[in-house]
Order: C-alpha cells, then structure tokens, then sequence
C-alpha cells in the first residue's frame, strides 16, 4: 500500500489524544511531511489564527463532538473556540492538509478524509 501524506502534523508528546493520531496514521499508512514539536514550540492564539487563513476548512472534534465549518464564513471567536486550548496555545494534535485543518481527533470523523 502506498504512503500517504499529509503536510503538517502539530503533536504533542505526552498527550493521549496525540497517541491515538499517532497510532492512526502508522494504521493508515499516512505520513506528515512536516512534524512540530508542541513541547518544544508553543504555537499562541495569533499563530492559530494565521494557520486558520492557510486553509479553507476546519474539522475539528473534541471528544465525540466534531464541527466542521469553512474558515472564510467563522468569526474570531469560533475559531479560537476550536483552535486555541485552556493553555492559550494551539490544541494539539493538528494537522494540515491541503485546505484542511484537522484539529483534536475523532477517528469516525477523520477516516477517508486525510487518508
């Protein structure tokens, strides 16, 4: 099977929610082309906004909750609603691909699409 990719992956070590983008994307066979370390580089509410105008669309899940709206039609407080946690720092894990910003993890929700 062909490796697919995606091209950013935002994780956190430690983190269990990151564990299971982990095991899904080893799963799925999806690799990023680019990984950042959210111990190592804290991304705040303004880098999280700037990472929301690169893309056209947001999924995000928090639990077995998941939103997904276009970007161009949110406001600033839905998006940092999504995007940014209770640190005040981009929630992780995220990933970028193509247009698509994939935020927390729901594996009902994330199959097919980043695949």
């Amino acid at each position: 099977m062909a490796t697919k990719k995606v091209d950013w992956y935002y994780r956190r070590s430690g983190c269990n929610t990151c564990k299971k983008m982990d095991a899904f994307l080893e799963a799925n066979s999806i690799e990023a082309k680019e990984t950042v370390s959210a111990n190592k580089e804290r991304l705040g509410p303004d880098a999280a906004m700037d990472l929301a105008k690169e893309v056209s669309k947001i999924i995000a899940a928090r639990g077995k909750s998941v939103v997904e709206f276009k970007t161009k039609e949110a406001d600033q407080e839905l998006l940092e609603k999504h995007l940014v946690g209770p640190t005040g720092n981009l929630r992780s894990p995220v990933i970028r691909k193509g247009k698509t910003l994939f935020v927390g993890f729901n594996e009902e929700a994330f199959t097919g699409k980043l695949g």
